[in-house]
């Protein structure tokens, strides 16, 4: 595949660790730009950077939280001011529920954590979104990807205010494929399943990984390489027909 990627500048949310650090690793592969955006841990913001470089790519490091109003138009000014141009937005970063994945039931979680969980898992990608469209209008070419989560499909017990959010992002995808595909922008949701992180490894008991892994036909979890896979070509030149689309990365469960 000819991804076209090579000195495009892409964003990369939540990219210090897991799936975001494997996107932005990949990209870097590609001989793409790369901010890494992170929350809090810039040391291992500024390993990915390495790791990037190391791949073939060129990367810079920029602030992102996903709760802060104007974290979405200081990236896009980083990346400008960095490369001179945005040409893909991953929205990858999210924001736990307090409770973790698993919470408590519904009525019992309290207003702060279930409102909080909302607004900044929808309004910081709808923020980083209206940051870029400007630029990508401009040039007459971007792709977007937005990182979700197959509990925004399934379910999941004590997951259902971080469903929600992350269902949210669908319908955002699907009207604005509506509204940007003649100006030369692909907006795409990805859905990944239980993908093997070092997080993963840490919350995840023995006994619930063995049981995924035995509904998965591929007989394995993904790793986050699997899904950067899948981004990485969503948002190239190389995908030029699939736009406000959600695509799942579940290894066929």
């Amino acid at each position: 595949m000819n991804s076209d990627l090579a000195d495009r500048a892409v964003i990369v949310t939540g990219a210090s660790g897991g799936i975001g650090a494997a996107i932005a690793r990949a990209y870097g592969a590609e001989g793409a730009a790369v901010t890494v955006a992170y929350r809090q841990n810039r040391d291992a913001a500024e390993k990915v950077v390495r790791e990037v470089i190391q791949a073939g790519g060129h990367a810079v490091t920029a602030a992102h939280d996903l709760a802060d109003p104007e974290a979405g138009q200081r990236l896009a000014e980083a990346t400008l001011a960095a490369f001179g141009q945005i040409d893909v937005l991953v929205n990858n970063a999210v924001q736990w529920p307090r409770r973790g994945p698993g919470g408590g039931r519904m009525e019992n979680v309290p207003d702060e954590d279930w409102t909080q969980t909302l607004r900044v898992n929808i309004e910081g990608p709808v923020r980083a979104v209206r940051a870029v469209l400007p630029t990508m209008r401009a040039a007459g070419f971007g792709r977007l990807v937005h990182v979700s989560s197959n509990i925004a499909l399934d379910g999941m017990q004590g997951s259902v205010y971080y469903g929600a959010a992350k269902a949210a992002l669908h319908g955002m995808n699907r009207s604005l494929a509506w509204e940007i595909g003649d100006d030369g922008i692909l907006t795409n949701v990805v859905l990944p399943g239980l993908t093997w992180t070092e997080r993963a490894a840490q919350m995840i008991p023995a006994e619930a990984v063995e049981q995924e892994r035995r509904r998965t036909p591929k007989g394995s979890l993904n790793g986050p390489e699997d899904v950067a896979a899948l981004v990485v070509f969503l948002g190239s030149p190389a995908n030029s027909g699939l736009t406000g689309e959600a695509v799942p990365v579940t290894g066929g469960r």
